[in-house]
């Protein structure tokens, strides 16, 4: 069983591919608490019921899409994700699973796509000491990030807010040694299309300063901060 917050038919917004109709998965609960968190229905107030796998594939089977993305919360705190996985191949999909980088299971993916969290991320003044604390310990994890990245197809996405945050995605990087500079995106914090409008003001030209990748959240332009999207 998995505790689901929703499962819709939507476009992917963010990353390598973006523009691609699927089907998003998306769990209940998460083993940090990013203070910008957009999703806190699967998060700080994880929403939903617990679901059997065959139930989750037949509703993702709705759906003529072959591209499936499970993301949260944070998935990968799920046993049961590495037999979804599977039952979901065997359905012949192609499997994004969106994870902070903090947690390793063995199982089928197509595209890790993978989301660091930075010291931005920090609750100060939003969460409970003991949760700050816990955040702290477990969002920095390069070698959990590195073993993702050597299972395959990978993406890495990191949320900046200022050049400060952009400058700490070059000590991650270097954190974590070798890395295809194609896969690093970089995506402006925001959730309104002004903000991300004003953030990608300074972030277009850094990113094109720095040889890496701009990611727009485009499903924010397309649809607003709205669930099911």
């Amino acid at each position: 069983m998995i505790r689901i917050a929703e499962i819709f038919h939507s476009v992917q917004g963010e990353g390598l591919l973006t523009g691609t109709a699927s089907v998003f998965i998306r769990t209940s609960g998460c083993n940090l608490r990013c203070w910008f968190c957009d999703t806190r229905y699967a998060s700080w107030e994880p929403e939903g019921d617990q679901q059997t796998i065959e139930s989750i594939c037949a509703q993702t089977a709705a759906w003529p899409t072959r591209h499936v993305v499970i993301t949260g919360g944070e998935p990968m705190i799920f046993d049961e994700l590495a037999p979804l996985c599977s039952a979901l191949k065997s359905l012949n999909k192609h499997i994004t699973i969106e994870t902070a980088g903090t947690l390793y299971q063995e199982l089928e993916c197509d595209l890790w796509s993978i989301s660091p969290k930075l010291s931005n991320s920090t609750p100060l003044g939003y969460a409970s000491a003991e949760w700050v604390k816990q955040h702290d310990q477990r969002r920095n994890t390069p070698e959990t990030v590195r073993r993702l990245m050597e299972k395959g197809n990978y993406q890495l996405k990191f949320v900046v807010g200022s050049i400060l945050d952009a400058e700490e995605v070059l000590d991650y990087l270097q954190s974590i040694g070798s890395y295809d500079r194609d896969r690093v995106l970089l995506m402006p914090r925001g959730t309104t299309t002004e903000e991300l409008v004003l953030q990608s003001s300074w972030l277009t030209n850094w990113c094109r300063d720095h040889d890496l990748r701009l990611c727009d959240r485009a499903h924010i332009h397309w649809f607003g901060n709205k669930r099911g999207t």
